[in-house]
Parts: structure tokens; C-alpha cells; sequence
């Protein structure tokens, strides 16, 4: 299956923005494809601004996040890859979401279940009647 990150992204964006807050972007700007102005960057990260009054062209995409924003004055083209995105949350009060890198790769052993959960029987009274369908006309 493909990624659920930037379904994720996207719907935190909107809740974010429907509740009239500001969204803000943390990315790791060391992720190849990442291109944002270097003198913003700090510890390797970078905390963009994303709210729609303060980006223009924002595409939140499945591979990458673009918009166009001015820093110091001088327009600049954003490109964020989504493996880049570490969280999107509200600046007023913190609210929104945090990625990993574990978020990409979940082991198939994760799912699989095992004999004991395909065993298990939640009505424990053996007497009890099955409960059964029946057509009403």
C-alpha cells in the first residue's frame, strides 16, 4: 500500500485551518529533494509557515509538499519531500502531528495473527443460543 502520510498531512492541514489556527511545517532539511533557504535552517530542521495566507501555490502532495513564500522579503520556491515532513501542528497551541521514519515500514508481523486470536471466542457460555438472521416481509 502506498503511504498514509500525506493523506495524514493533508487532513491535519484542514482541520488546522478550519479551526482558524496557524499550520506549521517541521521538516528535516538534510532529505534529498529538500529545498528551502539554508539560513532558516537549524539543527538540521527547518519550521515553515504553511498557512494559506502566507504561501502561495501550496500543492500538498503524495510525494512532496511545494508553495511558494517570502523570507526577509525575497520570494522563494519551497520543495519538502514527504519522507522530509516530521510534523505539521498549529502554532498557537502546539495540536497536530509528529512522523517517524518508523511510520513508512511496518513489518508484515505486525497484522499476522496468530492460532490463539483465531481460537478465541468471546461469548465463554457454550449453552447460550447462537444468535441467528431471519427474513421479515
Amino acid at each position: 500500500m502506498t503511504s498514509s502520510r500525506p493523506y495524514l498531512i493533508r487532513a491535519i492541514y484542514q482541520w488546522i485551518v478550519d479551526n482558524g489556527m496557524t499550520p506549521h511545517l517541521l521538516a528535516k532539511a538534510s532529505v534529498d529533494g529538500c529545498k528551502v533557504p539554508a539560513r532558516f535552517i537549524q539543527e538540521n530542521k527547518i519550521v515553515l509557515n504553511i498557512a494559506p495566507m502566507a504561501v502561495g501555490g501550496l500543492v500538498l502532495g503524495d510525494d512532496a509538499i511545494t508553495f511558494s513564500a517570502r523570507f526577509n522579503g525575497v520570494s522563494e520556491s519551497i520543495h519538502v519531500p514527504i519522507k522530509a515532513v516530521e510534523a505539521i501542528y498549529a502554532r498557537e497551541n502546539g495540536q497536530g502531528m509528529m512522523y517517524t521514519e518508523e511510520d513508512e515500514s511496518v513489518s508484515e508481523t505486525d497484522y499476522e495473527s496468530s492460532a490463539a486470536d483465531d481460537e478465541f471466542d468471546p461469548d465463554p457460555d457454550p449453552d447460550k443460543p447462537k444468535p441467528t438472521l431471519r427474513v421479515v416481509k
